[in-house]
């Protein structure tokens, strides 16, 4: 089994999102929400997302509550990219932002062939 990290998110109702990551991409997904988080405010559009905030990341988990269970990194980062692709909005910063959250994407889906899980 490859080396996963979680990366502990809270929506702005209070509810936890956990996503796993490979370990050598965790810092990354962390970092890119905290750059969004910066950034949003900059955009001018009607329809800019709600992004939960990045709490915490671990290198592993122990869910206590069964109906919790960790989204996957690569389905996280594809609705992220889905969500931002739909802000009517074609500036800078969101054109950036956009070409890193992609980046992600590519590397991520990259990281899931070579290890067989696609």
């Amino acid at each position: 089994m490859p080396d996963m990290s979680y990366i502990l998110f809270q929506r702005e109702d209070g509810v936890l999102l956990f996503v796993e990551m490979p370990a050598s991409h965790a810092y990354q997904l962390s970092a890119l929400n905290l750059r969004l988080h910066k950034e949003l405010t900059k955009l001018t559009a009607d329809n800019v997302p709600k992004l939960p905030k990045v709490v915490a990341e671990c290198g592993s988990l122990d869910l206590l509550d069964e109906s919790i269970t960790p989204v996957g990194g690569l389905a996280y980062i594809n609705e992220l990219e889905t969500t931002f692709a739909s802000i009517r909005e074609q500036a800078y910063p969101l054109v950036s932002l956009l070409t890193e959250i992609r980046a992600l994407q590519a590397q991520l889906e990259q990281w899931y062939e070579e290890e067989g899980l696609l």
